[in-house]
């Protein structure tokens, strides 16, 4: 599963996108725990993904899934977009 990280989601992580090994489909809340236990420390001065990730908003597949229970395939794009500025 590839996650792409965006403006203060992608600081918290440290990067901009990365694969997430998943055998088996998951849900948006189960991934959301996968994504905080590989990024528990923010780097200097970010705050940490767990504090960001429940601001943003997911697309799966370019699809926006507010319900966290909503499921993800191994093979999709997700892409973590926080809150912007100006809109």
């Amino acid at each position: 599963m590839l996650v792409r990280y965006f403006a203060a989601a992608a600081a918290s992580a440290g990067t901009e996108q990365e694969e997430v090994i998943a055998h088996a489909t998951m849900t948006r809340s189960e991934l959301q725990q996968v994504l905080t236990t590989l990024h528990p420390v923010a780097p200097p001065g970010e705050k940490t993904l767990a504090q960001v990730l429940p601001q943003c908003s997911w697309l799966v597949n370019g699809v926006r899934h507010q319900d966290p229970e909503s499921t993800i395939a191994p093979a999709s794009t997700v892409d973590v977009l926080p809150p912007f500025a100006g809109g």
